[in-house]
């Protein structure tokens, strides 16, 4: 029963790849193979739901071992990573929901997006999603664990770019990634620390071993599974990212956050329940967090002025609830929370149209004016953002790159390579010298004379035409020549030119 884990995440992985090989030799065109595309991708993920409910009832009837491990992965020195599973508890559990909310989606989807040109694609980073996210939730181990917290933010990544005509939906994919690679650096961190202090990777040892570390190592790796867990959870001060990436179709505005990805970090949270609980401190910072977030995302929400936008931040209100809950250590009641907020939400999205209409924003009345105006800013949040995080990165990433070319390379003696130097040549020979070439002497005259010469007739004659009395009989000129070899080329021509050089060969 145990071994029904790895078919989990494995057969949407198998479809995406199914889905990516047939759009790259064309063989899922048409209407037909828009069918075929759709029924491989939301039956796998269907599939995936049968086995995670199998697997449930297996653990409810106590036949599951708890663990199903595949082999070892990584070996080095004390390095030790094996593939392992969950296979029981609150992981199976959530495994099983979000199959279930992910095929819905899916099936929402083939209805949205039939006949559009991202068809296949769409549903080749869906499966990938579902794979990704699936296996997030499964793994039993930290770097399986970040192997799939690092996909899903590059899937999403995907599905918000689905219009990537539109240059505001590039931005707001890129947005979204660098968002997620500021939690990304701290789960790497909180990674490395438990492998410093405690040698190991798998979350049962950590949660285990936590109550051995001291209260400053307890505090330092909680603070760093929280700012993974917040920024992908949109918590405040990265609550900006969300709203930005509602740049694609409406089940996948629902996958990146408001009922799939925005669950991650609640997840990550509940997984870690002896690591916050040891750290008084850190639980105080997710709480203040989640109470900050909840409050701004309710006063934000009243003044939104389209469907979409409104469930986002009413999402982000709701998760930022659950932080709270985690942080005073209603560890249940969070779970069952996030379960009832990702049903719900999944209901609300599946009854969206494909694009949302705007509405009239009601709520205007309800809030003092002062307030309804800050809110229509989002409380400066973005620009507070841009210009306590963005602006220094920038800065520094200058300062970092002046550094290396006036100091590091001068040390090394490493030659200094401009911009010129990857000119295209006739832009560097129209601007880089007066003359075409130099030399000396006669011959050398000459043969700047006659180089220039030729340069001349092929800018004139290739570049530019001789007016239009040379460009139309340069094209039939052409077009005679055309003539001339297609007859020259012809099979009984070209095996006479061949006898003809072996002749003269021997």
């Amino acid at each position: 029963m145990d071994a029904l884990v790895l078919l989990i995440p494995l057969l949407p992985f198998l479809a995406a790849c199914a889905i990516g090989v047939g759009g790259v030799f064309g063989a899922l065109k048409g209407e037909l193979g828009e069918q075929i595309t759709a029924d491989l991708a939301v039956w796998s993920v269907t599939l995936s739901f049968m086995m995670a409910a199998a697997l449930l009832a297996g653990d409810l009837f106590g036949e599951n071992q708890g663990h199903f491990s595949v082999g070892q992965w990584l070996a080095s020195d004390t390095l030790d990573v094996h593939i392992n599973f969950i296979t029981s508890g609150f992981q199976v559990v959530l495994a099983t929901l979000f199959a279930l909310l992910l095929a819905l989606l899916g099936n929402k989807a083939t209805c949205l997006l039939r006949g559009e040109a991202g068809f296949q694609r769409f549903f080749f980073i869906y499966g990938l999603f579902v794979s990704a996210f699936l296996a997030l939730l499964l793994f039993a181990n930290m770097v399986g664990t970040f192997i799939g917290w690092v996909v899903t933010g590059w899937c999403a990544y995907g599905l918000v770019g689905h219009g990537y005509q539109r240059p505001l939906a590039i931005a707001n994919a890129s947005r979204l990634l660098l968002a997620n690679r500021i939690g990304d650096a701290g789960f790497i961190i909180a990674i490395s620390l438990s492998l410093a202090w405690l040698g190991d990777v798998n979350w049962p040892v950590l949660n285990s071993m936590v109550s051995q570390l001291s209260v400053g190592q307890q505090t330092g790796m909680g603070l760093c599974f929280a700012l993974a867990a917040a920024v992908k959870s949109g918590q405040l001060p990265f609550s900006t990212w969300p709203v930005r990436a509602l740049e694609g179709p409406v089940p996948a505005d629902a996958m990146v956050y408001a009922v799939v990805m925005g669950h991650a970090g609640v997840f990550l949270l509940c997984l870690l329940q002896p690591v916050f609980s040891q750290s008084l401190f850190t639980s105080a910072v997710l709480g203040l967090l989640g109470l900050a977030t909840a409050v701004y995302s309710q006063w934000v929400r009243l003044s939104q002025t389209d469907v979409k936008s409104a469930l986002v931040y009413a999402s982000s209100g709701q998760i930022g609830l659950m932080f709270v809950a985690c942080s005073l250590g209603f560890w249940s009641w969070a779970l069952w929370h996030l379960c009832a907020h990702a049903i719900v939400r999944c209901l609300q999205f599946c009854s969206l149209p494909e694009w949302a209409g705007r509405t009239p924003a009601s709520n205007a009345k309800a809030i003092p004016r002062g307030l309804f105006m800050a809110s229509l800013q989002r409380f400066w949040l973005e620009q507070l953002t841009e210009w306590t995080l963005l602006r220094p990165v920038r800065s520094l990433a200058h300062d970092l790159s002046y550094f290396d070319t006036h100091v590091l390379d001068r040390l090394l003696g490493m030659p200094s390579l401009s911009l010129e130097h990857w000119r295209p040549l006739p832009y560097r020979e129209g601007h880089l010298g007066n003359g075409f070439a130099k030399g000396a002497g006669v011959l050398g005259k000459m043969a700047i004379w006659t180089a220039a010469l030729f340069h001349w007739l092929e800018n004139r004659l290739l570049m530019r035409g001789l007016s239009r009395w040379g460009c139309r009989y340069g094209r039939e000129f052409g077009m005679v020549a055309n003539k001339l070899e297609f007859v020259i080329l012809r099979p009984r021509y070209l095996v006479l030119f061949i006898c003809i050089t072996f002749l003269m060969a021997f």
